[in-house]
Formats: structure tokens, sequence, C-alpha cells
């Protein structure tokens, strides 16, 4: 199981992932929680069964998601319908 991590940074938000060697940096916590959610569903779709957890401002664990990896059969190539189906 990959994992993707929301998690502040200084003044930043960092995304982070076991598969990706540098973190991604943003300015708002929304824009990092965004590229996270997008990152997870692209490993789900690549098959990957993947964690997403966000957290706060202060270090603990707002939110976690488990993206189930996608069956090769049923693969769209458009992960906007499931990006939605988390963002809630």
């Amino acid at each position: 199981m990959h994992t993707v991590r929301v998690a502040p940074a200084d003044a930043w938000w960092a995304v982070q992932c076991d598969v990706i060697g540098n973190d991604m940096i943003f300015k708002s916590g929304a824009r990092a929680e965004l590229a996270a959610k997008r990152l997870a569903l692209a490993l789900a779709e690549a098959g990957e069964l993947t964690k997403l957890e966000v957290h706060g401002r202060d270090g603990a664990v707002v939110g976690k998601f488990v993206c189930p990896p996608v069956d090769p059969q049923r693969r769209t190539g458009d992960a906007a319908p499931d990006l939605a189906r988390i963002a809630a």
C-alpha cells in the first residue's frame, strides 16, 4: 500500500508520497489536498492500493481515505468522477 500525505511544512503545506522522492510544496492547504487526491487517484488508476492522510496545521490527522486499485477492465482514464466522490 502506498501512502500520500498532506502535512504542514512551516508556513507552507507539503504533499509527501513514498513513490515520489521530493515533497510537493503549496501555499494553500486546499491546493495541497487537491494535488494529494489527484495523486492518490492516479496511483489507484495504475492498480495500486493507496491511503491518503490529511493532517491539520497542528499535525493531527483530520482525514483519511483509501483509494482501492482500479480493476484494469474498468479503467476509464478519467479520474474526475472519482475525485468528486472523495472531495466531499
